[in-house]
């Protein structure tokens, strides 16, 4: 599990039939009547292709002259490939060419010249780095090498031919950091990883100089050193309970940079505060010089598995405004020469969301995305000079002529009193009582909803369905938060969930007898969690990728996973030296009390939840005459990128819903080159 998804990628997980066969979901709807659609029909059935669509734009970023932007579009096959618009001629080539399952995320090299991005195969997530030269237009496998995963990329302008990578080359179970040439392809060992470092930070020279390291005594570490020779040092040292996520996780690193001079570090710290804030500790003591922004409610805004996001000036890299995510992000100046930039871009959108893509070598031109709940994220070309921003793109304007959901946020109380951050959409042109109701889980579990537009929630929507999304106890909203569900994993996560539904059936929104729990990952693992618990709530369940068997999935992690899985048996339990805890929250031994009907999807080459988690507790539910259907994807890992088959995915599981909980459907049909199988 251990979701890293960004926003681009959430749309990975994807689903297919009922628990009934598609003739006989249909039929079920004919029979029983559903009052609660009626006002529904006059919003007409949104195509399922609109939704699953890959956007038009996206992921747009500025290159560092200020002469072209770069963004992610459709090829004429429908697969997403990296774009380059010329600002001065507005010529637009492809300059990726992938066939299969697409690209999802890419950066400008310091140079200009080249755009940098990673693939794996078929889901697989041993991640190349390759470049695309936009003047010779070669692409290039940066890190040609078997079964080895690229990690993190570091740039600079002060080096702009060379980029440093982490790879688990040298040992499979930790990511060293290698220099790599832009021109000649020639890779060198940079820096060595002692063995608990998860992410690394350069100085403006390109030199490693920092680290975020988890260690053996379960802290979060803070470890610098002077020159590219000098001896590491502990600068910080977090205890586990107080580390952000992004201390713990592959990939995360919880140092934001240094500053011009190399003399001051900027981090995100939860030492001693409930929530992450960002500070300046002094490179040479480590004394925590001042507190630049904090909020009392929630942690610094993340990319999962990564980093906080931030906006840092491009001269020097200082910090200029950071953002919180409680309800909504909300961005904090931290140079009050922002604060009119942050005030103006608030107005482009109603609901004042945005995030900074990129901007210039000049720091004058910046590359802003706003998003809506019930809408078409947008991008704008900011002129910080003249504080204009010209509309570049929307990333899906088809979905302008079409009626969307509101997105409502708001606080749900636990049977205990805690406070819920949760999601609620109703469908449009219903009157948000008696409905049918879809809890839609996230993985991780380390992870969260959050506000804004999302493709699969806005379909549930569409089809008449109550989404509720619950930030389940274990989210990383704020330390607080995910701490208090150590040790209860599958429990009090469960309880969060279960009492979210029985809010909404309470304030008369879902009617109790059609019931649906879905999820990917660590939400297809509270599907199959939910369903044995709870044989009476749910009247169906979709699960994808989830795990059944807690100790099968802590044996199985790959091998990079294995310097933070004691972090997972530290929140979880010893799963595989405790048998009775395994089999008490593993959904596998349960198998026997599910009666409601279930679809699961899983990809063949998942590495983090192996297909024999679904395998064995499909055969389970079969045995005991349960209803289960079992899809898997032959080019597919830990959730499903291509195009055809989330299309196939989603058509499959709109008619299992409908021969469920009796909303609306638009028909499956065949998809020419999904690999989808009925297992």
């Amino acid at each position: 599990m251990d979701s890293n998804l960004t926003r681009v990628a959430l749309r990975f997980f994807r689903q297919r039939t009922c628990g009934f066969p598609i003739a006989l979901g249909a039929a079920l709807a004919a029979i029983f009547f559903f009052p609660a659609f009626c006002a529904a029909q006059d919003v007409p059935i949104i195509p399922r292709a609109v939704f699953d669509a890959a956007p038009e734009h996206d992921v747009v970023k500025i290159s560092p002259d200020g002469k072209a932007i770069a963004y992610l579009a459709p090829s004429e096959q429908g697969v997403s490939n990296i774009w380059v618009e010329d600002l001065a001629t507005h010529a637009k080539r492809m300059v990726t060419r992938d066939q299969h399952r697409g690209i999802f995320g890419y950066q400008w090299a310091a140079d200009g010249a080249h755009l940098l991005y990673e693939s794996d195969e078929n889901g697989n997530e041993d991640s190349h780095l390759y470049s695309a030269d936009l003047n010779s237009k070669t692409i290039r496998d940066l890190t040609p090498f078997l079964d080895v995963r690229s990690s993190q990329v570091l740039l600079s302008p002060s080096h702009p031919d060379e980029v440093l990578v982490g790879l688990n080359l040298r040992d499979s179970k930790v990511f060293d950091v290698y220099r790599v040439n832009l021109k000649t392809g020639a890779t060198v060992l940079d820096t060595e990883n002692p063995g608990d470092v998860m992410g690394w930070t350069a100085d403006q020279n390109l030199v490693i100089r920092a680290a975020s390291a988890f260690n053996d005594h379960l802290e979060t570490v803070v470890r610098v050193r002077d020159s590219q020779k000098a001896p590491w040092r502990d600068l910080l040292r977090i205890p586990f309970e107080q580390a952000p996520l992004l201390g713990q996780v592959n990939g995360g690193n919880i140092i934001v940079g240094f500053s011009a001079d190399g003399k001051k570090l900027t981090v995100g710290s939860s030492k001693d505060s409930p929530t992450s804030r960002l500070v300046e500790l002094d490179v040479a003591t480590g004394k925590e010089l001042r507190t630049l922004a904090d909020d009392p409610k929630a942690d610094i805004w993340q990319v999962v598995a990564s980093n906080f996001i931030t906006l840092q000036s491009a001269q020097d890299s200082h910090v200029q405004a950071v953002a919180f995510d409680f309800l909504k992000p909300e961005w904090h100046a931290v140079d009050s020469a922002v604060e009119p930039d942050l005030k103006y871009l608030a107005t482009l959108q109603p609901g004042g969301v945005f995030q900074f893509t990129s901007q210039d070598r000049s720091g004058n031109k910046w590359l802003v995305q706003t998003y809506q709940d019930a809408g078409p994220a947008s991008f704008y070309l900011y002129d910080r000079k003249a504080r204009h921003a010209e509309l570049l793109y929307r990333d899906r304007p088809q979905l302008e002529k079409y009626k969307l959901a509101e997105q409502r946020p708001l606080l749900i109380p636990a049977r205990d009193g805690f406070q819920l951050v949760s999601y609620l959409t109703l469908p449009p042109g219903t009157t948000g009582k008696n409905l049918p109701l879809v809890l839609f889980a996230h993985g991780g579990p380390w992870a969260r909803d959050d506000w804004g537009y999302d493709p699969q929630v806005q379909m549930l929507a569409n089809r008449g369905y109550v989404v509720l999304q619950v930030n389940f106890r274990a989210s990383s909203i704020n330390g607080p938060y995910m701490n208090a569900a150590d040790g209860r994993i599958g429990t009090l996560t469960d309880d969060d969930l279960t009492d979210g539904v029985a809010w909404a059936i309470r304030e008369g929104i879902a009617d109790r007898k059609r019931i649906a729990i879905m999820g990917g990952s660590f939400g297809g693992y509270s599907t199959l969690r939910g369903v044995t618990l709870h044989p009476d709530l749910y009247a169906c369940g979709v699960d994808v990728v989830g795990p059944s068997d807690m100790a099968t999935l802590m044996s199985s992690i790959p091998d990079y996973w294995k310097p933070v899985k004691k972090r997972w048996l530290r929140r979880i339990g010893d799963v595989n030296n405790d048998s009775a805890l395994n089999q008490s929250i593993s959904p596998l031994y349960h198998a026997a009390d599910i009666r409601a009907p279930l679809l699961i999807g899983h990809g063949a080459h998942d590495p983090r939840v192996k297909l024999e988690q679904s395998e064995k507790i499909v055969e389970t539910i079969r045995k005991n005459g349960g209803k289960v259907t079992f899809i898997v994807y032959s080019d597919e890992g830990h959730g499903f990128g291509r195009p055809e088959n989330i299309l196939d995915f989603d058509g499959r599981v709109e008619e299992f819903l409908h021969g469920c909980l009796g909303g609306r459907f638009q028909p499956w049909e065949q998809i020419p080159g999904s690999t989808g199988e009925v297992k």
